[in-house]
């Protein structure tokens, strides 16, 4: 079979891309990259766990942790993992996609990128982007009056209601 020129073309145009795409990142955009999912790791952490001290200025108390721990810190590191990645691809090449994550309490992970991005406190302005909005971000994740712990209508971005 025979294919026509332009159908060469975009085959020769992907098979470059893909060819970049092979080659090592660069130190500093590991390093940076590493932060990132670092970061946003933390933010997962701090909506299930902490109250308070969002920051961790002062030693871990008691008072600071959440009485009643919900949502799941198991899928958020993988998640943040496939994040910071697919925006690394999305900037390289301009790229216009959605990331499809699966239903469940996962929403740790969505609701930190989407605070790093800066996109949660557009949104929501009370949720600022310092220590006392880190704390309002923390404090609300499933608590009564806050949000939920999973990706719900409410997160920044998303169109399914997944738990």
């Amino acid at each position: 079979m025979k294919l026509k020129n332009g159908v060469k073309d975009i085959i020769a145009v992907k098979t470059e891309k893909m060819n970049k795409m092979a080659k090592p990142l660069s130190p500093d955009l590991l390093r940076k990259m590493n932060a990132y999912w670092r970061a946003a790791n933390y933010l997962a952490v701090g909506q299930i766990y902490l109250y308070d001290n969002p920051l961790l200025k002062e030693p871990l108390k008691l008072s600071h942790v959440k009485h009643l721990v919900v949502g799941h810190w198991g899928t958020t590191p993988g998640q943040n993992f496939i994040y910071v990645h697919l925006n690394r691809i999305i900037k390289k090449y301009d790229l216009d996609m959605f990331y499809v994550a699966g239903p469940g309490h996962g929403g740790p992970a969505i609701v930190g990128n989407v605070y790093l991005e800066g996109t949660w406190s557009e949104i929501y302005p009370n949720v600022t982007q310092d220590e006392a909005g880190l704390k309002t971000l923390f404090k609300q994740f499933s608590f009564p009056g806050g949000i939920s712990s999973h990706v719900a209508p409410t997160t920044p971005g998303s169109i399914h209601e997944g738990g």
